[in-house]
């Protein structure tokens, strides 16, 4: 049985299945992950999964930006830079690991691991909670 680092539950959901799938499929990239390094193959799978983790990264964060712009999101600017300062980090992991600078470490975990999740409750849940009040049911 795969080991998780984080499990989903109805606290994450931001009440937008779309949203909500996207978010769920980085999480399972994490867990893969998460899983690869208790087996000890880590190394081996890590450049696939940062390399699939930065182009899901980069689709989910173009579709929260898209209905950003759409229903006009106050705190837009700050929360796209949220999105470039993490495809930053992640990117510089991918470098470093690429330049055989980086073993998969604890740190690298859970970097990903508190980003996505104090993403998820803090920044999502203000976009949500602010379409919520603008009555948009769906996106």
């Amino acid at each position: 049985m795969a080991k998780k680092l984080i499990n989903w539950t109805e606290r994450y959901s931001v009440f937008y299945d779309e949203i909500d799938k996207q978010h769920k499929k980085l999480i399972d990239m994490i867990n893969e992950l998460y899983d690869s390094f208790s087996n000890g193959k880590a190394n081996e799978v890590l450049e696939e999964i940062l390399l699939r983790m930065i182009k899901y990264t980069d689709y989910h964060f173009k579709t929260e930006e898209k209905y950003f712009a759409k229903y006009s999101f106050s705190d837009e600017k700050a929360h796209i830079k949220e999105h470039e300062e993490f495809v930053l980090e992640v990117s510089k992991f991918y470098d470093d690991f690429k330049k055989k600078n980086l073993n998969l470490s604890y740190e690298v975990m859970n970097f990903l691991r508190t980003w996505l999740l104090k993403h998820i409750l803090g920044s999502d849940k203000k976009y949500t909670n602010e379409f919520k009040l603008k009555n948009i049911k769906e996106l």
